[in-house]
């Protein structure tokens, strides 16, 4: 579905396959292969062409052209709030730390809020530790997270997500694993962590990663 929303769009600007490849500096074919697309190649090609909706690029959701009015709102860095109608919370406690708390709590109060557009969706922000997922995401970096419904039907294999099993707090990305009871949890930094499988029964929730910055208060 994505190649299809690409190639309706490059259609629509007058874009040929050649010009968009070249461009991108994608592989030539890239558009009439099958499978899914990871997010950093969907940030890639939004970055190449800025009136492109992200958004509607990764769900057909909205307007595929951004106005000029979003274009300036989503180019605003990120900046605290302290008023709770406004942003997205932010809790200072590590992913694989203090989280759980902190979303079984809903009576528990953020430090503040984090007003920043393109993840104006999340439901919250908190911290990352550990180098597992470097460069994509570093130790010391504060995550946009929004909770996966139904995860068993909507995961998507190669992105990557925050995952609460019955004993860890992980971010990796999903892959299919040969054991169909379980998933592989794959680490970028593959010099220094090792891949796993966990059991689909122990997983309590699923977070999809909507980006991560870095700390910047």
């Amino acid at each position: 579905m994505i190649r299809s929303r690409i190639i309706e769009y490059i259609d629509s600007k007058d874009i040929s396959k050649y010009k968009f490849y070249k461009e991108t500096k994608l592989s030539n074919g890239f558009l009439d292969k099958e499978g899914s697309i990871r997010s950093d190649i969907c940030e890639k090609i939004s970055y190449q062409y800025p009136d492109l909706n992200l958004n509607w690029l990764l769900t057909g959701k909205g307007e595929m052209i951004i106005s000029s009015e979003e274009k300036v709102i989503n180019e605003l860095p990120p900046c605290v709030s302290p008023e709770l109608g406004l942003g997205v919370p932010y809790y200072d406690v590590d992913f694989s730390g203090g989280f759980n708390a902190i979303f079984n709590n809903q009576t528990l109060l953020p430090d503040h809020n984090i007003v920043f557009a393109p993840f104006k969706d999340a439901q919250l922000w908190c911290n990352v530790t550990g180098n597992s997922m470097a460069e994509k995401i570093n130790h010391g970096d504060i995550i946009a997270l929004k909770e996966l419904t139904n995860w068993e039907d909507n995961v998507l294999f190669g992105e990557i997500y925050a995952v609460v099993t019955d004993h860890i707090r992980t971010i990796k990305i999903i892959r299919k694993s040969n054991n169909e009871d379980n998933y592989r949890l794959v680490p970028i930094n593959t010099n220094e962590f090792d891949e796993n499988e966990v059991k689909k029964s122990s997983i309590l929730n699923v977070f999809t990663v909507l980006g991560a910055i870095k700390k910047f208060f």
